[in-house]
């Protein structure tokens, strides 16, 4: 089950991140959390839907938590190349 998870919030990362290419340019840093919390919600309801986890309030909790922590990382990781 996991594993679906992170497939599904890696799908749905990879087509907004697409979207947002095709429509923005360059986005600003200040609206990537938002950003990160659509991806969540959507990624929530998709796996509830399809009956991934039975429970609305566990799937929206993973899958924001899950998208959260991956935006805090990736930003972790750019400060650290900044600083080289």
């Amino acid at each position: 089950m996991q594993i679906t998870y992170l497939v599904i919030i890696a799908i749905i990362t990879y087509v907004l991140g697409a979207v947002n290419k095709i429509i923005w340019e360059s986005m600003p840093n200040k609206y990537i959390p938002i950003q990160n919390v659509l991806i969540g919600i959507i990624s929530g309801l998709i796996c509830f839907i399809f009956k991934i986890e039975p429970n609305f309030l566990n799937a929206m909790v993973l899958c924001l938590s899950a998208t959260m922590s991956a935006g805090g990382i990736a930003d972790l990781v750019n400060v650290k190349n900044n600083e080289e």
